[in-house]
């Protein structure tokens, strides 16, 4: 199953904006569906950061968009190991007169 990667507000407001048009509703519509402010709908469309979560989620369920997440997508970078021989040489190069 593939889908639609989301990585800012902007993306999540262009991907609700293209569901709602292809399902003909207009933004109106939507926000009585959902129960919010036509204004809302606008907004979040248009990528507003600070929208509630919970709205945003019930924007998706009236949407019928399946939200999932794959957290092991890509393998984190490896922490910087620290290199305790350079260490242990220049604390000895301090020393030393």
């Amino acid at each position: 199953m593939s889908g639609t990667v989301i990585r800012t507000p902007a993306n999540l407001g262009a991907l609700i904006r293209d569901r709602r048009l292809g399902l003909g509703l207009d933004q109106a519509e939507l926000a009585k569906r959902v129960g919010v402010s036509r204004l809302w709908i606008n907004q979040v469309e248009r990528g507003k950061p600070g929208a509630s979560i919970g709205l945003v989620l019930r924007t998706l369920m009236v949407l019928g968009i399946e939200l999932s997440a794959n957290q092991w997508n890509k393998t984190p970078a490896p922490a910087a190991t620290p290199d305790i021989d350079a260490i242990v040489e220049g604390a000895r190069d301090r020393r030393q007169p």
